[in-house]
């Protein structure tokens, strides 16, 4: 199963990178890295392109002793609490922020954990999902974005749409803004209900939909005009982003925790972002309409 995702992986980054690069009309920087205490990854950036400010797609594959506290925030193997402190971890994770206001952020990541060999019950779990962050709500994207999951999810019996979409909602939120961090999509993590197999083939599966759930979104709105306030308005959103990535996001943690690189870590902050001070929407305004349903998730598919 290691050679299984570490394939899956670096092939699943080749594929997004080659569609980004087309659409964007850029190269990526590509940096290979290697970790003291085991492993390393693979990092891919695009940055001031034409249709991205920035876009990040990063691949690791590492291994060493957890201690403790990177213990606790790499969640699953819950039944090794203390023992087998010896890890392997692979995944994909990939950012991209676009420069158009119009055009949604798009978050993913499809990741594979062991503790000790991986045989023992409950020492090995998949996580992973993705998830869509607009600045100006479109309905029909957030629909698209959330029906492609779904149908990835019901080609198998490991997974529960509803349930990931929930843990979604529920994962990415910003408690101190009482907010969603976006329109959600789905989440799940200690997937291991069923066999490495079965688990295997639907990350494999799900992973594979990013672009037929995220591009159309993009090509439909990449090219919309804009105004200099609505662009004021998107900084203001990638100040959130960063609040929930630095603050409470569990895999940033966990790289800080496990002497990951910095650099690859915090790729998926934008490269530009604002914080007002007590800013206030106008009453009735498209900012204020996304503002409510990221206060109040919706059931975009009435599922």
């Amino acid at each position: 199963m290691r050679e299984l995702m570490v394939e899956m992986v670096h092939s699943l980054q080749d594929t997004i990178c080659e569609s980004i690069g087309n659409i964007d009309q850029s190269q990526y920087r590509e940096d290979e890295w290697t970790r003291e205490e085991g492993g390393g990854g693979r990092s891919r950036v695009f940055s001031e392109g034409k249709i991205f400010e920035k876009a990040g797609v990063n691949v690791s594959v590492v291994y060493g002793t957890l201690s403790p506290e990177a213990a606790a925030k790499m969640g699953g193997g819950h039944e090794l609490e203390g023992r087998d402190l010896d890890f392997f971890a692979t995944g994909i994770s990939l950012v991209l922020h676009p420069n158009n206001p119009m055009a949604p952020t798009v978050h993913a990541n499809y990741r594979y954990f062991e503790r000790g060999d991986g045989e023992a019950e409950g020492s090995w779990w998949f996580g992973g999902g993705a998830d869509l962050t607009p600045s100006y709500l479109f309905e029909e994207d957030a629909i698209h974005f959330h029906q492609v999951h779904k149908d990835s999810c019901d080609r198998h019996n490991v997974a529960d749409y509803n349930h990931f979409k929930q843990w979604c909602d529920s994962y990415f939120h910003i408690p101190h803004r009482h907010e969603g961090r976006g329109v959600g999509g789905i989440f799940f993590d200690d997937m291991r209900t069923s066999s490495k197999q079965e688990c295997f083939d639907f990350v494999k599966d799900c992973s594979h939909q990013f672009l037929a759930s995220y591009i159309p979104i993009l090509e439909k709105r990449m090219d919309l005009p804009y105004t200099e306030n609505q662009k004021a308005w998107q900084q203001l959103r990638r100040g959130r982003y960063v609040e929930f990535n630095l603050v409470y996001d569990r895999g940033t943690k966990f790289g800080l925790t496990t002497n990951g690189r910095i650099e690859s870590i915090l790729m998926s902050l934008p490269l530009t972002a604002r914080w007002e001070y007590c800013h206030e929407v106008e009453i009735g305004s498209e900012e204020e309409r996304l503002l409510k349903v990221l206060r109040e998730p919706v059931d975009w598919l009435g599922a």
